[in-house]
């Protein structure tokens, strides 16, 4: 069976990128369960898919989902609208936010290439279906940050 090179999710019937897709389609019409998850989902496939991505990104990837495992939705959220409003048009200039002491990924030799829980976990049959989805995506978060932290050198 052919798997994504990033992650390790199957690569068929879809590809990590067309479900990226079809819960960005879901996440921007706002309504729950999948709007409000929109920073965390879009931090753990970032992290799952972080050779395509600067290390800026990643970090602040990485602080969205601790913000969230730690403090919950609300912890997550302040970060990504501060984000967000370092992003936009009128502050091109600004300085992105500052991130928490610690909130940086792990340095590891190469970003791991397996994870427990991947965006195929939470598609289930490519829909996201509402039910449990706020579930799957807490677990594909601490799955997400649990293979970053293993494979990163020192104490854990």
């Amino acid at each position: 069976m052919a798997r994504c090179p990033h992650c390790g999710a199957p690569a068929r019937p879809h590809s990590c990128e067309e479900l990226f897709h079809a819960v960005l389609a879901l996440d921007h019409a706002r309504r729950p369960p999948w709007g409000p998850l929109h920073g965390v989902t879009v931090s753990c496939y970032l992290l799952q898919h972080s050779g395509q991505w600067p290390a800026t990104e990643r970090n602040r990837a990485w602080a969205v989902l601790t913000a969230y495992l730690d403090g919950g939705l609300d912890a997550a959220a302040r970060i990504t609208e501060r984000a967000r409003r370092a992003n936009s048009h009128r502050n091109r200039d600004a300085a992105l936010p500052a991130l928490n002491p610690g909130a940086s990924v792990p340095v590891a030799a190469a970003p791991p290439t397996s994870f427990d829980v991947t965006i195929a976990d939470v598609a289930r049959d490519g829909t996201f279906p509402a039910e449990g989805y706020a579930d799957r995506v807490a677990d594909w978060a601490r799955a997400t940050l649990t293979a970053w932290r293993a494979l990163a050198p020192g104490p854990r």
